[in-house]
């Protein structure tokens, strides 16, 4: 093997092991992340792991768009795997993917869906990795709007929002009515609030059955979309 590719790999081997010290940080410290207390688990010297993120904030990007991807993919398996046609079957199966990896993975929900981390601002390259779960989601309307199963609601929205659904919808769904993605953002945004409850604590004492109340909220949202039963 040449040498090159040995380095390679080595290199590869090395960032996935800094960023598997991080992600338990992440679980115990939360987003302030030191890579100085990152390279001390690792036995390394300060100075070594610059070589591999040169900040705390490059460190941070590399979790956040891990952690976008790996919810990007389990929410659009779960909408792969659900019948095609049954558009309300697709809505909650999304859903729930969301709200599972979640739960399994709280530190790194928290870094994306949580209080904004003092100091950091997200870079460009976390833009689209961030749309995956909306845009599964709004996918299953547009899916409905042209098989003919879902209509765009009569909605009067504001003129300067009408005008930044429009920008939207000719961006990622062309012809998408801007009252349909209205709701379907709606909808988005009310699922990831109610994750958030759930996974923060805001329901403790209050819903002890949180898969019942869970699919119950997600199926309201279904109804404020029109998804057919």
């Amino acid at each position: 093997m040449p040498a090159s590719s040995i380095r390679a790999r080595v290199r590869a081997e090395m960032l996935d092991e800094i960023k598997a010290v991080a992600r338990r940080h992440l679980a115990t410290d939360g987003a302030n992340l030191s890579l100085r207390a990152v390279a001390r688990d690792m036995g390394m010297v300060s100075s070594a792991i610059y070589r591999y993120f040169p900040s705390r904030d490059d460190l941070l990007t590399a979790l956040i768009l891990e952690a976008y991807d790996a919810l990007g993919d389990a929410v659009e398996s779960a909408d792969a795997g659900a019948d095609r046609r049954d558009l309300r079957g697709r809505w909650h199966a999304v859903c729930r993917a969301a709200r599972d990896w979640a739960l399994a993975h709280p530190a790194e929900y928290a870094l994306l869906y949580g209080s904004p981390v003092p100091g950091y601002a997200a870079p460009d390259d976390t833009v689209l990795p961030a749309q995956r779960p909306p845009v599964t989601l709004v996918g299953i309307l547009a899916d409905g709007l042209v098989d003919g199963r879902l209509a765009a609601p009569d909605d009067d929205l504001p003129e300067p929002l009408r005008a930044d659904l429009a920008e939207i919808a000719a961006g990622l769904f062309p012809g998408l009515p801007e009252s349909l993605l209205a709701r379907g953002m709606a909808g988005w945004t009310q699922l990831f609030g109610l994750i958030s409850f759930d996974l923060f604590g805001r329901l403790n004492r209050t819903i002890p059955h949180r898969d019942a109340y869970f699919d119950h909220q997600t199926g309201l949202m279904a109804d404020l979309i029109g998804l057919p039963r």
